[in-house]
Formats: structure tokens, C-alpha cells, sequence
């Protein structure tokens, strides 16, 4: 497979780089970062601390996909349409990993979606996709008795705010509880919690890479269930492998779930 990289001097582009390095069957053939910065025109792989590469990092999005089977994006919800109307463009299958995107960013896939193979996912965890599995399979068979709180933890320069993780759990019960609604943290005299609510709580501090805990509660008893990342590299490692997956899959929106089968 070969690969180009958008994001490439970002601390998941450097890890994306390292373990692309390292795999046999990918090829990195393209590198760029929109932000710029000091390194524009540096090697990849000497930015990522692995020794060059023969890829230098640019900022022409055109020219930085030239020859890619498929581009993985770790960046920002604003820098995602110009790359997602330039994959298309040149036929490159995409792997989106950027939270909190807007509804702009979301379009912009979406059209892409029609001509190029499109991969988005809040996060690039396997562990955290079957987390995601779990929590439905136990919200169907605990019923409607059981109160539900998501709580997340990350690093203190994470910039969005229930995190992608977090929101993409509470849809899973929301498709078990359709009639659920979602309340962010609590302040004051809220009165007693409501059956139908759904807590997302935000935790923000030090050098966490990410935990989520759904917490499931009755009067007598509590259900925890939880996932810890260890290092960003579980991230990038997920996005390799969906990156595999999707090289040579006909235009659609794919899922996390399709690239583990499930």
C-alpha cells in the first residue's frame, strides 16, 4: 500500500510515520501539513525520530498525494474539506481521524464519500471499538432500569469537549434507548436524574492519552465498564490497518466495524 500521510509533523503523524516505517506491506510516498511551521521541507521520517525516509513534508495537497493508494489524516476539522475534495480528486481512498467535526467537515466526507472509499472514526482503537459493542449489548440485555454515565479523561491540550469516544458510546445506547437524551455534566439544583438521560462527564488534566468508563447503575448494584489507551501508537496502529483495509474497497462510507468484521 501506498501511503500519504496529512498531518505528517503532529504528534499522530510522527507516530503513523514510525510504524508505517516498520510495516512491510506500506510504502509512505507522500507527507503534509497544512498548519506549516518549521517542518515544511524536512523528511518525514527524521521529524518522526526514525531517520529519513526519502518523503519531505509539504503543504500543496495535490502534490503530496500523487501515487497514494490511501491518505491518513490525523488534524483539524478545518483542515479537513480542502483534503477531502483533493482526495477525491486524485482517487485516493481516505482514513479520517479528526474529532469534532462540524457539519462542513461531515459534508465534505460525505461527498467524498460518492467517488472514493471514506473511512471516518472518532477513534482508531480496536480495543475501543469492542467497548463500543459491549456497552450495547449490555444496555439491550440490562433494560430500561439501569442508569447510564459516560465519563472520559484526557490530556490537558485536547481542544474538544465531550470527546469524539465519548459521544460515539452514548449513540450506541441511544440505538439500544432510542428515546434517550444526552446531559453534559451537572451544575446546581438539577432536581433528581431523569430515567431517559444519558451523562457524559469531561475530565481534563496532565499527560492522559484517553480513558472512557461507561457506568451502568441501579439502586443495588453497578456495572463498570472501561478502556484505557496506553500510547497514541494504539491509535495510529488502528489507522494503519483501516488504512489497509480500505485500499482497493469501492466508494462508500466504511466504519470501524467493518474493518474488523463485526
Amino acid at each position: 500500500m501506498k501511503l500519504a500521510i496529512f498531518g505528517a509533523a503532529g504528534k499522530m503523524g510522527r507516530a503513523v510515520t514510525r510504524l508505517a516505517a516498520l510495516a512491510g506491506d506500506v510504502s509512505i510516498v507522500g507527507a503534509l501539513d497544512a498548519a506549516g511551521g518549521s517542518s515544511l521541507g524536512r523528511d518525514v521520517g527524521e521529524v518522526a525520530g526514525i531517520g529519513p525516509v526519502g518523503v519531505a513534508i509539504g503543504d500543496d495537497i495535490g502534490a503530496g498525494l500523487l501515487g497514494a493508494d490511501v491518505v491518513i489524516e490525523f488534524s483539524a476539522p478545518r483542515a479537513l474539506p480542502a483534503l477531502a475534495r483533493a482526495a477525491r480528486k486524485a482517487q485516493v481512498a481516505l482514513v479520517s481521524c479528526t474529532t469534532g467535526l462540524d457539519p462542513e467537515a461531515q459534508r465534505a466526507l460525505d461527498e467524498a464519500a460518492a467517488q472514493i472509499p471514506v473511512l471516518w472514526a472518532p477513534n482508531m482503537s480496536i480495543g475501543v471499538h469492542v467497548l463500543k459493542r459491549l456497552v450495547a449489548q449490555a444496555v439491550a440485555a440490562l433494560g430500561a432500569g439501569w442508569d447510564v454515565e459516560i465519563v472520559e479523561t484526557h490530556h490537558r491540550g485536547k481542544v474538544d469537549a465531550p470527546s469524539g469516544t465519548a459521544l460515539d458510546l452514548a449513540n450506541a445506547v441511544r440505538e439500544v434507548r432510542a428515546q434517550s437524551r444526552l446531559v453534559h455534566g451537572r451544575q446546581g439544583r438539577v432536581g433528581p436524574r431523569a430515567a431517559d438521560e444519558i451523562g457524559i462527564h469531561a475530565v481534563r488534566g496532565g499527560g492522559v492519552v484517553g480513558d472512557h468508563s461507561v457506568h451502568l447503575l441501579t439502586e443495588l448494584e453497578r456495572i463498570e465498564i472501561s478502556h484505557r489507551a496506553m500510547d497514541r501508537d494504539v491509535f495510529a496502529a488502528g489507522a494503519l490497518r483501516a488504512a489497509l483495509f480500505l485500499a482497493g474497497k469501492a466508494p462508500r462510507r466504511y466504519s470501524m466495524a467493518d474493518v474488523v468484521g463485526q
